[in-house]
């Protein structure tokens, strides 16, 4: 009786410090969302990183609402545009190693905003670098980000993107404009 009584000690003190540890660490995310500017931003940096470095993908997860999908698009072999819906976890499966291997950076360098009541879709260029010290992006695209104000945090709902092509380059209105 005594055995039992210690293991369940152990057990219910190894659970309420995990629950501690995991409170502290959803209050550090809530930080990360409670505005547009710093929920995209946080998408940004936590796929980011150097060549070995790893990512977050527990802070990537927190920025999704259930069920949310990321959808890149473009030309199959065929030459037929086509898109493949995945989820923040198929995402990470699919490309996570892919950013550890390679180093990947993908900065914002420009953004549309459009808001209707608590939902906000973001046209977000980017490009994208190998590592932060490359000057020259070896791609550019277009992430529309669908978000949700729930009144508490932003939530992202979809991503849908695009890269830049020789028949199909960015427009003007959604680059930096020149100085």
């Amino acid at each position: 009786m005594q055995k039992a009584i210690i293991i369940l000690s152990v057990f219910l003190i190894t659970f309420a410090v995990s629950a501690q540890e995991s409170s502290e660490k959803e209050n550090d995310y809530l930080s990360k969302v409670q505005t547009l500017d710093s929920t995209i931003e946080t998408l940004y940096s936590v796929i980011s990183g150097e060549k070995g470095e790893a990512r977050n993908w527990d802070l990537m997860r927190f920025l999704f609402k259930p069920d949310a999908k990321l959808i890149p698009s473009g030309k199959d072999q065929a030459g037929v545009t086509q898109v493949r819906y995945m989820s923040p976890d198929d995402y990470i499966k699919s490309s996570g190693s892919w950013l550890i291997e390679n180093g990947f950076f993908e900065k914002e360098i420009h953004r549309k905003v459009n808001t209707f009541g608590n939902i906000t879709q973001v046209f977000s260029t980017y490009e994208s670098f190998n590592s932060e010290s490359d000057t020259k992006p070896f791609m550019r695209g277009i992430n529309s980000i669908q978000l949700l104000n729930d009144g508490k945090r932003w939530w992202i709902i979809n991503i849908y993107w695009m890269q830049e092509s020789k028949e199909n380059p960015i427009p003007k209105k959604y680059l930096p404009k020149q100085k």
